[in-house]
């Protein structure tokens, strides 16, 4: 990873705002830094020197006067995120204004190849600023470079097997998919405008992104929102077993159930949830029924969240939660045991979890070039 280079405050701030702008002249420049004209002139001059910022145009005003438009440079460099699914690995590469530069779709066995793919479509000039991974279970978020690893077995085998196709020497943060699929809601998504929500993702497994004042939150071990280590079931006579609530209410417990009610006449039983859920939409009887059983089954866990959170607003996700046929049914149970919250599905889909971990590495990079500004104006 080529080191950026060290830069004032001023040509610090100034690179941030043209970083979230994509293009912006000198005097927007000034007016979203905060800063004076003569001092965003000298932090472009300077961004410039080192390759951070190029002009890109001119931009003509009202009065028929023109201003020079500028962009990051080539030496701002790309970020890469990584969504390690439980069936695909997706893999975005953007530029440190989010501009979409390579993404690349494989299986999660192939994790290394897929990444390897999107490396490869980067432009051959630009250093890699940052890495974030998004994987099922962080305990302990951080950096790999710092030490910190996946504290369960759920994200350690497969991290391992990407990291030997990552570059050395650059920042490779972990972060849990569903908080990545939060974010994505956040700013792209059913979330957009609204600051607090709880994004509750039902598929392979459970999981809930807890967003706060637009901020996702974490909590002391980074652990917030594991639903899945919920105590389950509470009734008498039965202990509670570890993430017996996952297997519950997971795509293996759904299938499991429709092999239950599932009769010779019914036609072949689906073995997957997406050929259940398309069953549910041909009419099937006992697709629908099965579905509007797990409609129940979230609504009642939507309602728990609601009930600790007060979220104003819950998004659904997930291979299965984000079915527009479960809303109903969840959104009558969580009438039905709690005060009025609005809940919605998700819509970004599938890539939400690669579209919120591209967000958080682009301010990761930020991060990485903005921090070299040690000097005083």
């Amino acid at each position: 990873m080529a080191r950026a280079p060290r830069l004032t405050e001023s040509a610090g701030a100034v690179f941030a705002v043209l970083a979230e702008a994509g293009s912006a002249t000198r005097p927007q420049l000034a007016t979203m830094a905060g800063l004076s004209k003569p001092t965003v002139s000298s932090a472009v001059a300077e961004l410039e020197g080192v390759r951070l910022a190029a002009h890109s145009g001119t931009s003509s005003g009202g009065t028929g006067r023109s201003a020079a438009v500028y962009r990051l440079g080539p030496a701002a460099g790309a970020v890469l995120a990584v969504d390690l699914g439980p069936a695909l690995t997706r893999v975005r590469g953007c530029a440190l204004d989010g501009t979409l530069l390579a993404e690349a779709t494989g299986s999660r066995a192939g994790a290394a190849d897929v990444v390897r793919e999107a490396l490869d479509a980067l432009p051959g000039d630009a250093p890699l600023r940052a890495i974030v991974v998004a994987v099922g279970d962080v305990t302990a978020p951080g950096e790999r470079g710092a030490g910190v690893r996946p504290a369960t077995a759920k994200a350690g085998p497969v991290f391992d097997a990407v990291a030997v196709a990552l570059p050395p020497g650059v920042p490779v943060h972990l972060e849990n998919n569903v908080n990545c699929a939060a974010l994505a809601e956040l700013h792209e998504g059913a979330a957009r405008g609204r600051h607090t929500f709880g994004y509750l993702r039902i598929g392979v497994g459970i999981g809930l992104g807890i967003v706060v004042g637009g901020r996702v939150l974490r909590g002391a071990n980074g652990a917030a929102g594991e639903l899945a280590r919920l105590p389950y079931p509470w009734a008498d006579g039965r202990e509670p077993r570890h993430e017996a609530l996952e297997d519950h209410m997971g795509a293996r417990s759904l299938l499991r159930r429709a092999a239950e009610v599932w009769r010779h006449g019914d036609g072949p039983c689906p073995r997957t949830t997406d050929r259940l859920l398309a069953l549910a939409a041909r009419g099937s009887a006992p697709a629908r029924a099965v579905l509007d059983r797990h409609a129940v089954d979230v609504g009642r866990l939507a309602a728990a969240v609601i009930a600790v959170l007060d979220p104003g607003l819950v998004v659904l996700g997930g291979s299965t939660g984000a079915d527009p046929r479960l809303l109903p049914g969840v959104r009558a149970e969580v009438e039905r045991l709690s005060w009025p919250t609005e809940v919605v599905s998700s819509t970004v889909g599938d890539l939400g979890t690669v579209v919120g971990a591209a967000r958080l590495a682009v301010a990761r990079g930020v991060q990485t070039v903005t921090e070299a500004a040690r000097a005083k104006d």
